[in-house]
């Protein structure tokens, strides 16, 4: 720890709150107005909305690396509908509620970090639950990675809970269940530059998005225009609610950044630290461990779960469609396209 450090007990009633919870809707809301889910089980409707997640595994884009053609895509995927309207608005509670505290020196000292903001594209605030990770060679000549030696607090439950449903509904892998986070809370203008994540994070990593839709550049080689602006041969919008899967090419041969964007945002990115890199405090947590995969057994094509009609009491049929829907290619054209994307602030985010 450090010597500056304000040690906060790992039981803080403000972070451990055993009342935090995320809502878990039958998903059945947007679907016939004549559907009822009473007589569902909570397996049911937990199974009704995994059937809704639409995935995206496909991104292609080709470019030359040591003289080889690559798909610098490779590995990326998009899961939307995850987290529906009442989760995100309880999710994003939390976190300024985590904001308040860091502000009020609640929090460990490295958990929670706000800039000074000198200019445009400079100051998101971050909060790092899990490790304290060093974005660039820091005032005591630590080297960008995890300080070992610093600690911040402990993943809150609300956290935990996006994590086991994120494994649970085949997003994140059981082999690789995320110990640490980092939330940026952007204000308009604010950015992430170029980067590729650092390997003392296992991949895949996912970030998952709230408040605004926003879009992030990929490409082996992207361009800083000005403070905020960047260029990239790929953008990849990222809705409200879905969480992107970085590992592969996509997230260790092409560099990603976020331009400065047009209206606040919230972003959960989820990362499992290398063994040999965990801090020195670190131990892992009960609840994190055994989470298993839905299993799912469709009837063929469709699936049907049988639910009482609360008006007559008869018994009514809901057809489920086959799970892993993939987004359409209307929705997302294909990739790679000769022309270059290149977004300013004013422009789509």
């Amino acid at each position: 720890m450090s010597v500056n450090s304000k040690p906060k007990p790992a039981s803080d009633p403000n972070i451990s709150n055993p009342n935090i919870d995320i809502t878990l809707d039958d998903g059945l809301s947007n679907r016939e107005a004549s559907v009822d889910d009473k007589g569902l089980s909570e397996e049911q409707k937990e199974h009704i909305r995994f059937s809704q997640v639409k995935r995206k595994k496909d991104f292609l884009h080709y470019e030359r690396i040591e003289g080889k053609r690559v798909n610098v895509l490779q590995g990326l995927e998009l899961h939307c509908q995850v987290f529906n309207a009442a989760e995100q608005t309880k999710i994003v509670e939390s976190v300024y509620k985590f904001q308040r505290m860091g502000q009020q020196g609640k929090l460990r000292e490295r958990t929670y970090t706000e800039p000074r903001k000198w200019m445009r594209g400079k100051g998101r605030a971050t909060i790092q639950f899990g490790c304290c990770y060093n974005y660039a060679v820091d005032k005591n000549g630590n080297p960008p990675g995890i300080l070992r030696e610093e600690e911040v607090d402990p993943l809150p439950p609300i956290f935990k809970k996006m994590i086991k449903r994120m494994v649970r509904w085949q997003i994140l892998p059981p082999t690789c269940v995320p110990n640490s986070c980092i939330v940026n809370i952007y204000d308009e203008g604010d950015c992430i530059p170029p980067h590729i994540d650092h390997h003392d994070f296992v991949r895949p990593f996912c970030t998952v998005s709230f408040l605004s839709e926003c879009n992030i550049l990929f490409g082996s080689n992207l361009k800083i225009i000005s403070p905020g602006e960047f260029s990239g041969p790929v953008s990849i919008p990222l809705p409200v609610g879905s969480v992107f899967i970085l590992q592969g090419n996509g997230a260790d041969v092409a560099k990603h950044c976020v331009p400065a964007v047009p209206s606040k945002r919230i972003s959960v990115t989820f990362r499992k630290m290398d063994e040999s890199k965990l801090p020195h405090t670190f131990r892992p947590d009960p609840e994190l461990t055994k989470i298993m995969p839905i299993v799912h057994r469709p009837l063929g094509k469709e699936s049907s779960i049988k639910h009482i009609n609360g008006s007559n009491g008869s018994v009514a049929t809901t057809e489920i469609t086959n799970l892993n829907n993939l987004i359409s290619n209307d929705e997302y054209p294909p990739l790679g396209s000769i022309r270059s994307s290149k977004i300013r602030s004013s422009g789509r985010v």
